[in-house]
């Protein structure tokens, strides 16, 4: 008989093998991210002192390798299990991270730490029902995998996939104040909306999103 750690092992094999956007290889357009800069920034006190909500933003975009690293300190692989740096409920992923940009929506592959194009409609409006977040260069949208917890309600689907969330959204908002960005994160969302316009598959649902930019002088 399986351990509970070996089961869920395999369905992390599985969810990582699943994490694809829903797009054909064809059709795929792929953005290779540098790698991300492991040295450098503030120590986690100055970080947690400096941490807030913005919510107004410049229109200035990223720079590559500030991307880079905001997605991977977000939920990349830090170890050679293919682990996180956010952790996740019951030793199974279940959030997959979307980036809506002025170019497109992204998916985020953690395991070849580039972005596949999604959609490539900005949909950075509908990202939340706020002002600024169709202006802001970039809105996270964090999508969560209700088929994959097999075992649990509906309900307790999205309450266990909002805490996976919230793990992320605060390694979102520590690396954004190391790096001198702003973020805010989001449930002013309207889902049904959303939802339809990124065409999730069967069981997946978006749990919150959170925007990430220069602030507005």
């Amino acid at each position: 008989m399986m351990s509970r750690r070996q089961a869920s092992a395999g369905l992390l094999s599985a969810a990582v093998l699943a994490g694809t956007s829903g797009l054909a290889p064809a059709e795929t357009t792929t953005k290779t991210l540098p790698p991300p800069q492991m040295r450098g920034g503030l120590s986690l006190m100055q970080a947690l002192k400096l941490r807030h909500s913005t919510r107004a933003y410049a229109d200035r975009p990223l720079p590559p390798q500030v991307l880079s690293d905001l997605l991977w300190a977000a939920f990349g692989v830090n170890r050679p299990s293919g682990d996180r740096t956010a952790p996740y409920w019951r030793h199974i992923m279940v959030i997959d991270l979307y980036v809506a940009m002025a170019d497109g929506v992204w998916f985020y592959d953690p395991k070849a730490h580039a972005l596949q194009q999604h959609s490539p409609a900005d949909l950075r409006a509908l990202t939340g029902t706020q002002d600024f977040v169709g202006a802001a260069p970039l809105n996270l949208i964090y999508v969560a995998h209700g088929e994959r917890m097999h075992d649990v309600s509906p309900t307790d689907r999205r309450l266990f996939a909002s805490v996976d969330t919230g793990f992320i959204g605060q390694n979102v908002y520590l690396f954004c104040a190391a790096e001198g960005l702003g973020s805010v994160f989001r449930g002013a969302v309207d889902y049904p909306r959303l939802e339809k316009a990124i065409q999730l598959g069967g069981g997946q649902f978006v749990t919150f999103c959170q925007t990430v930019g220069y602030p507005k002088a």
